[in-house]
Protein backbone atom coordinates (compact mmCIF):
# COMPACT_ATOMS: atom_id res chain seq x y z
CA UNK A 1 0.00 0.00 0.00
CA UNK A 2 1.44 3.34 -0.94
CA UNK A 3 -1.02 5.78 0.60
CA UNK A 4 -3.15 5.90 3.74
CA UNK A 5 -6.07 8.21 4.56
CA UNK A 6 -6.50 9.18 8.22
CA UNK A 7 -9.41 10.38 10.34
CA UNK A 8 -8.88 14.07 9.61
CA UNK A 9 -10.42 13.38 6.19
CA UNK A 10 -13.55 15.46 5.63
CA UNK A 11 -14.75 13.49 2.60
CA UNK A 12 -14.47 16.55 0.37
CA UNK A 13 -13.89 14.10 -2.52
CA UNK A 14 -10.99 15.98 -4.14
CA UNK A 15 -8.88 12.83 -3.87
CA UNK A 16 -11.60 10.75 -5.52
CA UNK A 17 -11.68 13.19 -8.42
CA UNK A 18 -7.87 13.24 -8.73
CA UNK A 19 -7.32 9.48 -8.61
CA UNK A 20 -6.73 8.11 -12.13
CA UNK A 21 -7.60 4.53 -11.15
CA UNK A 22 -10.58 5.17 -8.84
CA UNK A 23 -9.03 3.40 -5.86
CA UNK A 24 -10.47 5.69 -3.17
CA UNK A 25 -13.80 4.67 -1.65
CA UNK A 26 -16.54 4.94 -0.73
CA UNK A 27 -17.61 7.42 -3.36
CA UNK A 28 -20.73 9.55 -2.84
CA UNK A 29 -22.79 7.23 -5.06
CA UNK A 30 -21.77 4.05 -3.22
CA UNK A 31 -23.61 2.46 -0.31
CA UNK A 32 -22.03 3.30 3.03
CA UNK A 33 -20.67 6.69 2.01
CA UNK A 34 -22.68 8.63 4.59
CA UNK A 35 -21.77 6.18 7.34
CA UNK A 36 -18.05 6.06 6.57
CA UNK A 37 -15.96 8.05 9.01
CA UNK A 38 -13.50 8.92 6.23
CA UNK A 39 -12.37 7.72 2.81
CA UNK A 40 -10.06 4.75 2.25
CA UNK A 41 -7.36 3.86 -0.30
CA UNK A 42 -7.65 0.39 -1.81
CA UNK A 43 -4.13 -1.05 -1.47
CA UNK A 44 -4.71 -3.54 -4.26
CA UNK A 45 -5.70 -0.90 -6.81
CA UNK A 46 -3.47 2.04 -5.89
CA UNK A 47 -0.75 2.69 -8.49
CA UNK A 48 1.34 4.90 -6.19
CA UNK A 49 0.92 7.98 -8.38
CA UNK A 50 0.45 10.45 -5.51
CA UNK A 51 -2.25 12.47 -7.29
CA UNK A 52 -4.41 12.41 -4.17
CA UNK A 53 -1.88 14.00 -1.81
CA UNK A 54 -1.65 17.58 -3.11
CA UNK A 55 -5.42 17.97 -3.53
CA UNK A 56 -6.25 17.01 0.07
CA UNK A 57 -7.15 20.23 1.92
CA UNK A 58 -6.82 18.56 5.34
CA UNK A 59 -3.45 16.85 4.77
CA UNK A 60 -5.08 13.53 5.63
CA UNK A 61 -3.23 11.38 3.09
CA UNK A 62 0.19 9.96 3.88
CA UNK A 63 2.71 7.85 2.06
CA UNK A 64 2.72 4.62 4.08
CA UNK A 65 6.43 4.91 4.85
CA UNK A 66 5.90 8.45 6.17
CA UNK A 67 2.83 7.69 8.30
CA UNK A 68 3.49 8.96 11.84
CA UNK A 69 3.64 6.18 14.43
CA UNK A 70 0.60 7.53 16.26
CA UNK A 71 -1.44 7.11 13.05
CA UNK A 72 -0.19 3.60 12.19
CA UNK A 73 -3.58 2.01 12.89
CA UNK A 74 -4.97 3.79 9.83
CA UNK A 75 -2.84 1.63 7.54
CA UNK A 76 -4.71 -1.39 8.87
CA UNK A 77 -8.12 0.28 8.75
CA UNK A 78 -7.61 1.33 5.12
CA UNK A 79 -6.72 -2.24 4.15
CA UNK A 80 -9.52 -3.72 6.30
CA UNK A 81 -12.14 -1.59 4.56
CA UNK A 82 -11.55 -3.69 1.45
CA UNK A 83 -11.61 -7.13 3.13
Amino acid sequence: MAYVITDTCTKDNHCIDACPVNCIHPTPDEPGYEEAAHLFVNPGECIDCGACVPVCPTTSIYVLEELPAELAAFADSNAAFYN
